[in-house]
C-alpha cells in the first residue's frame, strides 16, 4: 500500500517563545536571523533547541524591516538589500559553525519571499547576496514561481514549498494577509487542504478550482494562533492517511 512523506516547517525564532511545543511535531524550521525579528541570542537559543529535537536548520533572512515584522516591501536600494542579506546569513552561519551544524536550508521571509517569486530583478538581489551557499544547501521556493525559474538556472538545489495554513489564489500565489480567508486556522481545514497537495500534487484555490502544485516542504507559521493545536492534529491524522513526516 502507498505512503506519502512530507517535511513540515515552521517559522520560529520571531519572539513567540512557542518553539519547545513546535518542535516535537516538525521536521524543519526556520529561523528569524535578525532582519524582521531575532538577534544573536534568540538565534543561538533556536539553534540548539533544534539540535537537540534533531531538526533541519534553515535561515529566515528578510527585509530589513523590524518595524512591520518583514511583511511590506521595501523601497530600498539594490546594494543595501544584498549587503543586509549577506550580514544576517553571516551572523546566522557564524553561529551554527560554533554549534558545529550544517545548514540545511534557505527560506526568505515574508514579502521578501512572495516578490521573488513574482519579480525577477528582486529575485537576482537575491540569489546574488546567498550565492555562496548555493553548492551545499537547499533553497525553500514556491513552485512555479519566477524564483524557483531563476534559481535553477543558477545551479540551485531547490525545495519547493506549499503552506499549510495558508489559502492560496488561482495563480498560486498567496491570499493576502489583509483578507479574511488569508490564513487556515482550523486543524481539520488545515488537514483537508494539505492532503491534495501531498497525495495529489494539486490545490484547492479560494475560487474552488484545483490547481497544480509541487510541495515537498509544507509550512506552519509559528505565529499563527492555532499553529501548535494544527501540529498536533496533524500529527495525529496524517498517519490514518498514509503520510509520514519526513524526517
Amino acid at each position: 500500500m502507498k505512503e506519502w512523506h512530507i517535511d513540515i516547517n515552521c517559522d520560529v525564532g520571531e519572539g513567540i517563545g512557542n518553539e519547545p511545543e513546535l518542535f516535537r511535531h516538525i521536521s524543519s524550521c526556520n529561523i528569524a536571523c535578525g532582519g524582521h525579528a531575532g538577534n544573536l541570542d534568540t538565534m543561538t537559543e533556536v539553534i540548539q533547541l533544534a539540535k537537540r529535537h534533531h531538526i533541519k536548520i534553515g535561515a529566515h533572512p528578510s527585509y530589513p524591516d523590524r518595524l512591520n515584522f518583514g511583511r511590506e516591501a521595501m523601497d530600498i536600494p539594490a546594494a543595501e538589500l544584498k549587503q543586509s542579506i549577506k550580514d544576517q546569513l553571516s551572523t546566522f552561519y557564524g553561529i551554527l559553525k560554533k554549534e558545529n551544524i550544517q545548514l540545511h536550508h534557505i527560506k526568505a521571509h515574508g514579502a521578501l519571499y512572495n516578490q521573488t517569486a513574482k519579480d525577477a530583478d528582486l529575485a537576482k538581489i537575491y540569489l546574488d547576496a546567498i550565492a555562496n551557499f548555493k553548492d551545499k544547501t537547499l533553497l525553500y521556493v514556491p513552485f512555479k514561481s519566477v524564483i524557483a525559474k531563476m534559481a535553477i538556472k543558477k545551479g540551485f538545489q531547490l525545495c519547493y514549498e506549499g503552506f499549510a495554513d495558508r489559502n492560496y489564489n488561482s495563480d498560486l500565489s498567496l491570499v493576502s494577509r489583509k483578507l479574511s480567508n488569508a490564513l487556515i486556522q482550523e486543524p481539520n481545514q488545515v488537514l483537508e487542504h494539505i492532503l491534495p497537495i501531498i497525495k495529489e500534487h494539486r490545490v484547492i484555490d479560494i475560487t474552488g478550482s484545483s490547481t497544480n502544485i509541487e510541495a515537498e516542504t509544507l509550512c506552519v507559521h509559528g505565529d499563527t494562533d492555532s499553529a501548535l493545536e494544527i501540529l498536533v492534529y496533524l500529527t495525529q491524522e496524517l498517519p490514518k492517511h498514509r503520510v509520514r513526516l519526513l524526517k
